[in-house]
């Protein structure tokens, strides 16, 4: 299976709605493709079928024998494009870098960092017991290690 060629297919696919890109291509030995999209505002099921069959409207099976698989990315998969960032704006995050582990709030992202707002409890200054603190963390994106959204019931 020639991969340039199921890029480009998917390339095109996605250049009809600009919201969408592209998280994950993958194809097997044994000819299985999968591709894994993500959407600014999420990504209908419609979108997927349509993805899919612009794949399989120029691909010949009688050529070559393929299985496709086309998904939306899976929210409790680690962030991996930096548009997902933006996306999740609003929501609780968990952030692993080299040397420590961070939740909360997601307030901002951009290419370079994002700006989490953590609450926490410490000591009192004075007197015993803890007092709620909210705290804003700014992250380098290039230290962040895995990201992930947490799911909140």
């Amino acid at each position: 299976m020639n991969r340039d060629k199921i890029t480009q297919l998917v390339t095109e696919a996605l250049s009809e709605n600009a919201s969408l890109f592209l998280i994950g291509l993958d194809i097997s030995d044994a000819n299985k493709i999968s591709v894994v999209i993500d959407g600014d505002s999420g990504v209908p099921l419609s979108e997927c079928i349509r993805v899919s069959r612009h794949i399989e409207n120029n691909l010949d099976r009688e050529v070559e024998d393929y299985d496709l698989e086309v998904a939306s990315f899976d929210i409790g998969e680690s962030l991996v494009n930096q548009r997902q960032y933006k996306k999740n704006i609003g929501r609780i995050m968990k952030i692993v870098t080299a040397e420590q582990k961070y939740e909360g709030l997601l307030q901002a992202a951009d290419e370079e960092q994002i700006k989490l707002m953590m609450t926490f409890r410490e000591p009192k200054e004075v007197g015993k017991g803890k007092v709620t603190v909210e705290k804003e963390i700014i992250l380098p994106v290039k230290e962040i290690k895995e990201a992930k959204v947490k799911i909140v019931i």
